[in-house]
């Protein structure tokens, strides 16, 4: 099974993570910050993958210590739990709606972080006290914890909490996709023999 245990302490966070790369979607997921626990349980769900995320951070100060360093703890784990990366599908890409919202996320566990991030949201952004420009930073981090590179695009949307939404579906769905195990594939799917 390609899993891993990934821990992160530091003067603002403590974050704990375990990562089934073939699971069948089980999460528990625990954070202090009930939006982004929402969205990592739409990614398990519809990647597939069985984590387990436990977090605490200085939220009192701002959430994004906490969700840059989740950002960084899931990479971690995934590029972890990818071991050799013999055999994997390498890319994914899937397009998911969520009602007005529709999302596409691309994405190529190339070794090299990057993120591409076209998304704007409407004027009035509501989602309680949650700043939905956060996303972007968990996106970037976890880019760079994984190192993949990662495009994410919003076509449309009117509803700020469906096209985050719209997003996390799409990144676990695309996600699946590339970690998935082609047994035509001999070594790592690069004419380079690395990733």
């Amino acid at each position: 099974m390609r899993t891993a245990k990934i821990e992160r302490k530091t003067r603002e966070t403590q974050i704990r993570a375990e990562v089934n790369l073939d699971g069948t979607g089980r999460y528990a997921i625990q954070t202090p910050i009930p939006f982004i626990d929402h969205m990592l349980t739409l990614m398990c769900k519809h990647g597939l993958f069985d984590i387990k995320l436990k977090a605490k951070g200085d939220v009192e100060v701002d959430d994004h210590h906490t969700v840059e360093d989740i950002g960084i703890v899931l990479g971690k784990a995934i590029k972890q739990a990818l071991g050799d990366m013999k055999g994997i599908a390498r890319y994914g890409l899937a397009s998911v709606p969520m009602d007005e919202a529709l999302a596409q996320v691309s994405l190529d566990i190339s070794g090299r972080q990057y993120l591409v991030y076209n998304v704007s949201f409407p004027k009035k952004s509501k989602l309680r006290e949650f700043d939905p420009d956060l996303i972007e930073d968990f996106l970037q981090a976890f880019a760079g914890g994984a190192g993949i590179t990662l495009h994410v695009n919003i076509f449309y949307g009117r509803n700020t909490h469906h096209i985050i939404e719209a997003v996390f579906k799409a990144l676990g769905r695309a996600l699946q996709q590339a970690v998935s195990v082609d047994p035509r594939v001999k070594g790592v799917p690069s004419t380079k023999g690395t990733l």
